[in-house]
């Protein structure tokens, strides 16, 4: 069973950022290893689901015409819309996944300490959710905490290998910390290949 909406009710109910995201400079760093991870330098459209506070969501705006954050608790999403209220490029909204997945697609999906979350068959259905609104040479990226936590299904070493088996992406960045696991992957072209790789794209080999 996935973790019940009730354990994230509770954590907003005494704090408005109950991880402390916007304090700690671990999740600082995290988040912009994450975003020096991205391959390309701008995105078109990204959807960033359980944004949370919105920490992740700003450095994101930097380099994307158009974001699409959410979350599935109230609080979070208040907070977050107020952080970004000033970058018109952000939309915030209230959905719970997989089942109220947005619709179009997207060239930059980010799946930030979200799947440990879900029960294996709801992890799954989002996985090919992400996957089937990943435009072709679209970014995948996947970033999770890698120690046990009761509410957590799964570590980031455990959840690695299943997101490396998906078909349709190539991984293209696979870092691994004690604390967290960052991968990066890219959804195949029309050929079913890989596209050039960054090097081969700024025409240095």
């Amino acid at each position: 069973m996935s973790t019940p909406s009730s354990y994230f009710d509770e954590m907003y109910r005494g704090a408005e950022d109950p991880w402390h995201l916007a304090e700690r400079w671990y999740e600082h760093r995290k988040y912009d290893l994450t975003v020096a991870s991205l391959p390309r330098r701008r995105y078109r459209s990204c959807f960033e689901p359980a944004c949370s506070v919105g920490e992740l969501t700003l450095r994101l705006a930097e380099r994307c015409d158009r974001v699409l954050a959410c979350d599935r608790v109230a609080p979070a999403v208040e907070t977050a819309r107020a952080r970004t209220a000033g970058l018109p490029q952000v939309t915030v909204a209230r959905h719970v996944l997989p089942g109220e997945w947005p619709e179009g697609s997207f060239d930059l999906v980010v799946l930030s300490e979200l799947l440990y979350y879900f029960d294996e068959p709801t992890r799954d259905e989002v996985l090919a959710r992400a996957v089937d609104a990943l435009e072709p040479a679209g970014t995948l990226v996947a970033v999770h905490w890698n120690h046990p936590v009761p509410e957590h299904l799964a570590t980031g070493d455990e959840l690695a290998p299943v997101l490396a088996a998906l078909p349709g992406l190539a991984r293209v960045v696979d870092h691994r910390e004690d604390d967290f696991v960052l991968q990066v992957f890219e959804r195949l072209g029309a050929d079913g290949g890989p596209g050039p790789g960054l090097a081969a794209r700024e025409g240095l080999v």
